[in-house]
């Protein structure tokens, strides 16, 4: 029986978000350069670089992720998200010669969620920026696969520095299938049990009685 306090629950997927996920929590939280396109009133004190009371119409700022989603309109134009620098023309050529070669974790811990949270502001760039990410993803996970299936009982924190998070994850899952696979070749497999579910179900009609 698992006795976890905590179950990890899966981040979403692509353009969704699954706010029980820690790490899409976080990932709501990275911060993203923006320009505000009307004056917001009494909203001085967000900006640090004045003591003005009124953040002014052009002012260049950086907002988390969840805020800029939130305040982002098509027909309203009330800010405009910049492109952080990894999403851009330059990195992007990077990515698409070569993306094994590129430090994703130092890049920021998430290249793919946030990539593909940033499909969300109107931007003519999008299409460019959906094709690397698929690009730089479908050119790492052979590699990033075949390193997690050649690397039982060894010290993996080398091969996983410079992955994402979500990459991360999969390398994990390819550790998990690699020590289960080798167990069950030794003979150390865990036995069959049943269901926590029929477990409860069998404790329930034992208390219930006969009827």
């Amino acid at each position: 029986m698992d006795t976890q306090s905590y179950l990890p629950v899966e981040p979403g997927v692509g353009m969704e978000e699954n706010f029980l996920s820690l790490d899409d929590i976080l990932l709501s939280h990275e911060r993203l350069p923006i320009r505000t396109e009307c004056r917001f009133p009494r909203l001085g004190y967000l900006e640090r670089s004045t003591d003005a009371q009124d953040i002014p119409e052009g002012t260049k700022m950086e907002l988390p992720l969840w805020l800029s989603k939130g305040l982002y309109e098509k027909k309203r134009r009330v800010l405009s998200v910049e492109l952080p620098k990894v999403y851009r023309e330059g990195w992007r050529t990077v990515f698409n010669a070569d993306p094994n070669v590129v430090d994703l974790h130092k890049m920021g811990p998430y290249y793919y969620g946030l990539g593909s949270q940033m499909l969300h502001f109107d931007s003519p760039e999008n299409p460019e920026i959906a094709q690397t990410l698929l690009q730089t993803f479908v050119g790492r996970f052979r590699r990033n696969m075949d390193s997690s299936q050649n690397a039982y009982n060894e010290d993996t924190s080398a091969l996983v520095e410079r992955l994402d998070c979500l990459e991360k994850a999969l390398f994990a899952s390819g550790q998990s299938g690699l020590n289960g696979f080798q167990s069950w070749e030794k003979g150390r497999a865990s036995q069959l049990t049943a269901s926590s579910l029929v477990l409860n179900y069998r404790k329930r009609k034992m208390a219930d009685g006969p009827p």
